[in-house]
């Protein structure tokens, strides 16, 4: 028997469907859904900054955006990665502070991978997250 996936794109995330991946995939019967990484392009088409700080910001809206989109909060977020291009004590205060906030006391597992490189010259930081839905 197949499994039927579900694919979200939201329209208050940026267009992947124009790129050819999905923000979000549903997996039933007990849905996870698995949002693709999150880097800093807003859904108006905003240039990214060059600050780590920003880019961040971007990064967490945009995963903010996702959790709303699924009808869910940080508490059903299983598990998370966080790629960096600059992956140093300091880079990931900036992000750990701004995305402990944004987790409000969960503790979903979480990775973080230093990369020499991310989709685009400017990106410094990309997150993806799996969120478990209720059945």
């Amino acid at each position: 028997m197949a499994i039927s996936l579900t694919r979200m794109n939201p329209t208050t995330l940026p267009d992947a469907g124009r790129v050819g991946y999905s923000q979000i995939s549903v997996i039933p019967p007990s849905p996870l859904a698995f949002v693709s990484g999150q880097v800093p392009w807003r859904h108006n088409g905003e240039a990214v900054p060059a600050d780590l700080e920003e880019q961040t910001d971007i990064v967490v809206e945009n995963l903010s955006h996702a959790l709303v989109a699924l009808d869910a909060r940080p508490r059903q977020i299983a598990q998370m990665r966080i790629y960096m291009t600059d992956l140093r004590p300091e880079t990931q205060e900036v992000v750990m502070t701004r995305l402990a906030a944004f987790l409000n006391g969960a503790q979903p597992s979480l990775t973080g991978i230093g990369v020499s490189a991310l989709a685009a010259p400017e990106f410094q930081l990309e997150i993806e997250m799996v969120v478990s839905l209720p059945a």
